[in-house]
């Protein structure tokens, strides 16, 4: 890697992560959006935190807003790593209201709200970064990009299929990698020449000069009809206008890291989760080189009891510590704590910390949140009708159970 340590220690990391989730209700009932475990072990943040220390960054800021209170336990309990002696830190920032009384209002926003950071610190660069992607990303390659290109502002990018990419910023660029054009969310995405069907969309990471940043937020809040959002108002104004150099990086173009996605609806985050269990497809959690992190309770090993003289099997599945598990396993991913009953089969199932499972249940594509009781013989997913009459029914079926509910004992 190219970049200096000293050019590390110039840049200033904000998260957002104050989004509401209403998309992952209910899963975002009691708890930001950020905040909501994936893959077992992890919440989503951790992913994008993990990314920052991977890739020696040690001053960052997590802004945070809605039900804040898990995710800023979480961060104070798993991310108390860094040493403040050497200046370093990771520190929740919810709405200050310095220049007015309202909340975060967007993600330019946010940053203006908190322009006084910026300019208390004065860094060279701020990489801002969302907190609810799942992805693997060495962000100095990134900011070697910036310096090299002699941008003011640099936007990472993600080839996407055109047809997916309407909720998603698009953008065009010349050979060189300057933005020429960039649209929010286009009824007909434009596609990248030469590769029909394929999209560039911006993946909400930004690197920024500051000085260009803080003038950005604040030109923007000087338009009396801004959405106050990176994506749809300051990014778009800086690439029309032209007076800022804008270029787009191109993640994953050596093929070492190509996996990128947005969980912020149920669909999306069961797609991904369920990405996690083919090892061609997703981000790998089992690298010694670049660890991915979160906050650790001390649970005992998981307990598999399989009755040898049943048909019971563990196929392709994530098991957390603390499991007793007595049943079927297919293509699940199992937080810690959770208990699963003999003779009970959970095919393509999510389940929360601490979530009892009893007796000959069987359940299919089902979100099932922390704390969750299901008492014997319960057939849940496949029926929507009957499902609709207890849970939320999503896209393509999936049942989600909400956190705590105690699920009424079948007929």
């Amino acid at each position: 890697m190219n970049i200096a340590p000293a050019s590390l220690q110039d840049t200033l990391t904000l998260i957002l992560a104050g989004g509401q989730g209403e998309r992952l209700f209910p899963l975002t009932k009691d708890r930001s959006k950020p905040s909501v475990p994936f893959a077992g072990s992890y919440r989503i943040i951790d992913f994008t935190l993990s990314n920052c220390i991977n890739s020696g960054l040690r001053h960052i800021f997590v802004l945070t807003q809605y039900k804040s209170q898990s995710l800023n336990r979480h961060i104070r309990d798993g991310w108390s790593l860094l040493s403040s002696e050497l200046r370093e830190f990771i520190e929740t920032v919810p709405p200050q209201k310095r220049t007015h009384s309202r909340w975060y209002e967007g993600t330019s926003d946010a940053v203006y709200q908190n322009v006084f950071l910026l300019e208390q610190r004065k860094p060279a660069r701020t990489l801002i970064l969302s907190g609810d992607h799942i992805y693997r990303m060495d962000y100095r390659e990134l900011l070697e990009f910036h310096m090299r290109k002699q941008a003011e502002v640099t936007i990472a990018s993600f080839v996407f299929p055109s047809e997916k990419a309407r909720p998603f910023g698009v953008m065009q660029v010349d050979d060189q990698g300057r933005v020429l054009d960039f649209v929010e969310k286009p009824e007909h995405p434009p596609e990248i020449p030469g590769r029909p069907g394929c999209s560039l969309i911006n993946m909400g990471v930004y690197v920024f000069n500051t000085p260009r940043l803080v003038r950005s937020v604040i030109d923007d809040h000087k338009i009396i009809d801004s959405q106050f959002d990176l994506g749809k108002n300051v990014l778009p104004l800086l690439v029309r206008e032209g007076e800022a150099a804008v270029y787009a990086f191109p993640f994953g173009r050596d093929g070492s890291s190509n996996y990128w996605r947005d969980v912020g609806g149920l669909s999306s985050y069961y797609s991904a989760s369920m990405d996690l269990l083919d090892e061609d497809v997703s981000i790998n959690l089992f690298s010694r080189d670049w660890p991915f992190r979160s906050a650790s309770q001390q649970w005992p090993p998981c307990r598999l009891n399989i009755n040898p003289d049943s048909e019971s099997r563990i196929c392709c599945s994530l098991v957390s510590g603390g499991c007793r598990i007595e049943g079927n396993l297919n293509h699940c991913i199992i937080s810690p704590g959770v208990a699963v009953g003999e003779n009970s089969t959970l095919d393509g199932c999510i389940v929360f910390n601490e979530a009892s499972i009893g007796r000959n249940c069987h359940i299919r594509k089902t979100i099932i949140d922390k704390n969750v009781v299901i008492p014997d013989g319960c057939v849940i997913g496949g029926d929507p009708e009957r499902d609709g009459r207890q849970f939320l029914i999503a896209d393509d079926r999936l049942v989600v159970i909400p956190k705590g509910m105690m699920v009424e004992k079948q007929s």
